[in-house]
């Protein structure tokens, strides 16, 4: 059995071991190899059952819940198109974790052990409490890689690769390499970072650390310290670190690393104390945030990363995703990144079935994810198995500007650096 999966809370493993207690005393399986008797776990003659796992309603008001229309979109196309070998997708919907650790454990269950489903698609959440038990399990997983479940274990995968890699593997420098094209190039240009205080948030400050300072920026600040239950009422104490980082004086960049409720509040409170430089995130992709005028104006001039084709960018790939959209909407709608995640977290799942072929199992599943790899997709060439040990690499920045989003810096691969 694989090694456990890393950085989990110690309320979350007492969850864990209690769940675990509670699984033996009813009878709950063990092996999780979905396979008795000849038959598979959630695959029929002529269907394959699929449910997703998305934090559609938080505490803070941050939601996901596109990312659920983004997945239908996709398996909606593959069922008009025949299928899977003739296998429809019967996709469940996602349950809604909260973005709380018992709920996503206890989601991970119920889609495993009572609606027995093949595979999760897709997964997101910062709180990947189920991680081990899907695992466990032998569930595969699909989301996007920015937790440090989806790098390592077999059953996890990243639609874009792994973001968060251990030491061995390698980390996407599409975020500071992209930035160079805004700021003119990295040599004399310092940035501080920022994130939430919580295993993501660690996580991301000890990689952009180190990414920014491969590409030659200079990082005078670098901290998860931000509460991760609660938006903070007062900024000042972030601000007042964050501006005085660089001997003194204000970085050339502010850095976030935390959803959107917090960089409407440090980006506000940062342009209040006077802040002229680049501000940058790698969520406010979402034009439903225009609606409000105090966002509006708080994420103006932002340049936010994303790891996918922007929606402006007009390719083949890009006119089938909004169509798809459409269709499973019903109507247009404004488009965002969360659909994009559910998107692709279906659309590798679909692509890696249909190399698996028709004897579909979890043994044929995962014999056809080794040396996966295609080319050109809207999140670059994805190759497995080193998506689970590091990032496809690519990555483009748009920017928020008199309300609407432009291009700063077009969607293309980079060489990732190692993970130390």
């Amino acid at each position: 059995m694989s090694r456990p999966i890393r950085t989990i809370t110690a309320a979350t493993a007492a969850l864990l071991l209690a769940t675990a207690c509670n699984s033996a005393s009813t009878g709950g399986t063990s092996s999780g190899d979905g396979e008795r008797g000849g038959s598979v776990r959630g695959v029929t003659e002529d269907s394959v059952k699929v449910g997703g796992i998305v934090s559609m309603t938080t505490a803070s008001g941050y939601s996901k819940k596109d990312t659920d229309l983004g997945a239908k979109a996709r398996f909606d196309r593959a069922n008009a198109e025949g299928g899977v070998h003739g296998r429809t997708i019967d996709y469940l919907g996602a349950e809604d974790d909260g973005q709380d650790p018992g709920k996503n454990l206890a989601a991970a269950r119920k889609l495993v052990q009572r609606e027995k489903v093949f595979a999760i698609s897709p997964m997101s959440s910062v709180t990947f409490s189920g991680a081990d038990f899907l695992q466990q399990q032998k569930v595969p997983t699909f989301g996007w890689g920015t937790v440090p479940p989806f790098c390592g274990p077999t059953y996890m995968y990243g639609f874009g690769g792994c973001m968060v890699p251990m030491p061995g593997g390698t980390i996407t420098q599409s975020w500071p390499e992209g930035l160079k094209k805004v700021m003119g190039g990295a040599k004399g240009r310092s940035v501080a970072i920022l994130a939430n205080d919580n295993d993501a948030g660690t996580f991301a400050i000890r990689t952009y650390k180190q990414s920014f300072a491969a590409a030659g920026y200079e990082v005078t600040y670098a901290k998860s310290t931000v509460p991760a239950t609660s938006v903070p009422s007062d900024w000042s104490a972030y601000t007042k670190e964050i501006l005085r980082s660089d001997g003194g004086k204000a970085p050339d960049a502010v850095v976030s690393v935390m959803q959107t409720p917090y960089n409407i509040g440090l980006f506000t409170a940062v342009k209040r104390a006077g802040f002229k430089g680049v501000i940058t995130d790698p969520t406010d992709y979402d034009p439903g945030l225009l609606a409000k005028s105090a966002t509006k104006k708080a994420l103006d001039g932002v340049h936010v990363l994303l790891s996918f084709q922007p929606f402006e960018q007009d390719t083949a790939d890009m006119r089938q995703f909004k169509k798809d959209i459409r269709k499973a909407a019903g109507k247009d709608v404004p488009l965002n990144m969360h659909m994009m995640t559910g998107y692709m977290s279906a659309d590798l799942f679909l692509a890696i079935a249909e190399k698996a072929g028709k004897d579909l199992t979890l043994d044929s599943f995962q014999k056809a994810a080794d040396g996966y790899s295609d080319t050109g997709t809207m999140v670059g060439d994805r190759r497995l198995r080193e998506g689970q040990k590091e990032s496809f690499g690519c990555g483009a920045l748009v920017q928020l500007r008199d309300g609407k989003y432009t291009v700063s810096s077009p969607f293309k691969c980079y060489e990732p650096i190692p993970f130390k």
